[in-house]
């Protein structure tokens, strides 16, 4: 028997409290952590973000970057486009870091599952890192094309599965014994960073996700695999 409206209500809302809670406590040197132990890489492939959605930018479009954390992919976005850029999250530590990274942006507490946006309100959404933390991702897709505008483009940067025989035997090794280690010990979760992988083994690869995201309502679907596959940027428009 399935779950009724209410118990999915509460399992989502206990999803979303905990993982809250968890980012809330590693705040303090997530971008430290975030830069260390990707090698400075996640600086890049914001970059890759940033360049992909440049061209279908006016100067006067609206940009909502959801699951913004510290503000690093927002703060990227104005800096090359002088786009308006709107950054939320749901875990209010993480935006209070932003806020002093970018007093000059605009940073909304809000859960991405419940945008507080009107329909249509946007010409452009990008989401990193933040899609796979959602306890629904066909829900969070529904969402975030709500609030896009027709024509508008969303960016999904994501981690994803290796294409690299190579490469993905290093990672699988990376993430089950170095990462969890050595973001512990820097972070004092060690828990934060054992709910890394697990997280990323559970979700959609690049072509399961490209499909989820064309069966939502999006047209000119398409990914390209960063590093090998490690993280893949997804962008489509809203048909």
């Amino acid at each position: 028997m399935g779950l009724t409206n209410s118990g999915q209500k509460n399992s989502a809302d206990d999803h979303a409290r905990r993982v809250r809670e968890m980012f809330a406590t590693i705040s303090p040197r997530y971008d430290l952590l975030n830069h260390l132990l990707s090698a400075n890489v996640d600086v890049r492939w914001r970059r890759r973000v940033v360049r992909k959605i440049a061209p279908d930018l006016a100067p006067d479009a609206q940009v909502l970057d959801v699951g913004c954390g510290t503000g690093d992919l927002s703060i990227a976005i104005f800096e090359k486009t002088a786009a308006p850029v709107v950054g939320i999250d749901f875990c209010g530590p993480m935006l209070e870091l932003a806020k002093k990274k970018a007093p000059h942006l605009r940073f909304v507490e809000g859960d991405a599952l419940r945008l507080p946006f009107a329909d249509g309100s946007f010409n452009c959404i990008t989401i990193a890192f933040a899609l796979r933390n959602l306890s629904s991702v066909e829900a969070g897709l529904v969402e975030l094309k709500r609030v896009l505008k027709p024509e508008g483009v969303l960016a999904i940067l994501e981690f994803s599965q290796p294409t690299v025989p190579g490469i993905r035997g290093f990672v699988r090794i990376y993430y089950s014994r170095l990462l969890p280690m050595i973001g512990g010990w820097f972070s004092g979760s060690r828990s934060a960073y054992e709910y890394l992988p697990k997280s990323i083994g559970k979700f959609p690869d690049q072509d399961a996700l490209a499909g989820m995201i064309r069966a939502t309502g999006f047209e000119d679907v398409e990914f390209e695999n960063l590093s090998g596959g490690i993280a893949a940027l997804h962008t489509g428009r809203r048909a």
